[in-house]
């Protein structure tokens, strides 16, 4: 068992190093539309009833230096006084409120030092406004659109918070919020090219040429055509990148609760906790064991 637990965390272990230390570190919805500042002007437009048509009035302020590196944030721009906060998903995640306030607050200290003003001054600081957006595409079945908010994390709901953050998640899998799809082209595309993506990636065929004839069928059928012409490579390994980390993931879950044994359980998720450097609900999420189980365990308590 303990040999077992050890291969466990080393698995752990060199996941994280890989993916911290990968070379193709964007994922591939931030790396369309950073690529391409029309689309993601036409994709704000498509979010607040807009018609800016100018693209250069688009600043990208994505924080890349970012301390917690497990929790960066993917696409970060401001037009016309919004800071519009973008997050590509492919899980649900409730505690998506508190890490945009993590970026939030991140990005402001930024705006703050770039306008060399003093936050002790007479004189109240301007701040773009901020939008945050969660653009979901994974598995799960999930609504067209909903709204997660900070204060419900908060454990004393009888007390007036003196905070709150609202996080927008729409589903943008393939046939999801058509409206917005007209809109947006491009969203519409990508939508298309993950589903098809996902398609070619379960017919049984080796991965790398199952998702090179996805690519040939969308550059011949007109999907992201342009695009995936010029970056081929780049879309390529980004999406190897991805399915085998998830096929990664699935395996590490199983192994989890092949442990069975409560003790052994709080083993588990203290060592990937420790050598992962992230919190035991972290490493919890990880493990597929919820936290109340974790705190049960250390009680004593076998739920």
């Amino acid at each position: 068992m303990k040999k077992k637990l050890n291969n466990l965390v080393a698995k752990c272990f060199r996941w994280r190093e890989r993916n911290i230390n990968r070379e193709v570190k964007d994922r591939l919805f931030r790396f369309l539309f950073e690529k391409d500042r029309e689309a993601l002007l036409q994709l704000y437009n498509a979010l607040n009833g807009t018609e800016y048509p100018d693209p250069s009035r688009l600043r990208i302020v994505t924080i890349e230096n970012v301390v917690y590196i497990t929790m960066k944030n993917d696409l970060a721009f401001v037009v016309a006084g919004v800071l519009n906060l973008y997050e590509h998903q492919s899980t649900c995640n409730p505690n998506m409120p508190v890490r945009f306030l993590i970026y939030l607050a991140q990005e402001y200290q930024k705006a703050i030092e770039e306008a060399e003003e003093s936050l002790y001054g007479e004189r109240q600081i301007l701040l773009p406004t901020p939008q945050c957006i969660v653009f979901y595409n994974g598995e799960k079945q999930m609504p067209e659109e909903q709204i997660l908010r900070l204060s419900e994390a908060f454990e004393n709901r009888d007390c007036q918070a003196a905070v709150e953050l609202a996080v927008r998640v729409l589903n943008i899998n393939y046939g999801h919020n058509g409206e917005l799809m007209k809109k947006c082209r491009v969203l519409s595309e990508y939508a298309e090219f993950v589903q098809i993506s996902r398609s070619f990636a379960t017919q049984g065929t080796n991965m790398k040429t199952a998702l090179n004839q996805a690519v040939d069928y969308c550059v011949e059928n007109g999907i992201l055509s342009d695009f995936l012409r010029k970056y081929r490579a780049e879309v390529l390994g980004m999406l190897l990148e991805e399915f085998d980390v998830k096929k990664y993931e699935r395996t590490l879950k199983q192994e989890g609760r092949e442990e069975g044994d409560i003790q052994r359980m709080i083993q588990s998720v203290e060592a990937v906790s420790r050598n992962l450097k992230i919190t035991p609900g972290q490493a919890c999420a990880i493990l597929e064991v919820t936290e109340e189980e974790y705190i049960n365990a250390k009680k004593g308590v076998k739920s």
